[in-house]
């Protein structure tokens, strides 16, 4: 068994529904860009996604039971994020056994306030790995089950094989996640390498829309594109 085949093993044993491989020679400006020249110094990143739970997923529209935001944020974000830490982390461990190197990224933790982003964007490995592709909601939309899956990434020299290509965008004249927005934090454009991500979502609004929740005593919790998105309801 290839090295590949033991690590997309260990991660279904973990819970893990989605496994790529992307070559991220492609990206190297964006990843200096975003994270630093240390990044760019591995040459593949493993993505791995974990469904989300549509129960949960779906009570999203119902702000006024604090108990289906509280579960969306402990069960499809909090737990979630440990999970897919915890796998990194072994697959990263068992990578390091067969001799290469490997960098576990977390799952959700900010660097840059400034810019509000994280030392690597796993939507692009899971983009590039041919998961899905980058919805005009700036989220990784999946085929099947349309964004409702939370990423991590592994980067690594490990001489693995990419799973796919770039996935074209499906989104074609849809607009309901541009629609749902409470801040109108997207402007409907399709998404297109060479352009910002500021062309497509302005990230600053929704950061102040969960620091009024917060202002308010409420749970900084919306997810409301996650859950508009026709990809992933069924």
């Amino acid at each position: 068994m290839s090295l590949q085949d033991e690590l997309s093993k260990i991660a279904l044993k973990n819970g893990v529904q989605y496994f790529g491989v992307a070559d991220l020679s492609e990206a190297t400006d964006f990843i200096v860009d975003q994270g630093g020249s240390e990044l760019s110094a591995y040459p593949y990143a493993i993505s791995i996604g974990i469904r989300l739970m549509d129960t949960i997923v779906d009570k999203i529209p119902h702000r006024n039971e604090k108990s289906a935001l509280l579960n969306y944020k402990h069960h499809a974000y909090d737990v979630i994020n440990s999970r897919l830490d915890m796998a990194t982390s072994i697959l990263s461990s068992h990578i390091q056994d067969n001799g290469y190197a490997a960098l576990p990224l977390p799952s959700s933790k900010r660097i840059d306030d400034e810019r509000i982003c994280a030392q690597f964007s796993h939507k692009l490995a899971a983009h590039l790995s041919g998961l899905g592709w980058i919805g005009k909601s700036c989220l990784l939309i999946t085929p099947d089950n349309g964004p409702r899956v939370r990423w991590a990434t592994i980067l690594t020299d490990a001489p693995l094989q990419t799973t796919g290509s770039s996935m074209e965008s499906r989104c074609r004249s849809c607009n309901e996640c541009v629609k749902i927005c409470p801040v109108q934090a997207f402007t409907g454009r399709n998404f297109i390498e060479s352009e910002s991500r500021e062309m497509r979502y302005d990230a600053k609004k929704c950061e102040d829309h969960f620091k009024e929740m917060e202002s308010k005593g409420q749970l900084a919790v919306c997810g409301l594109c996650v859950y508009v998105c026709p990809h992933g309801r069924k």
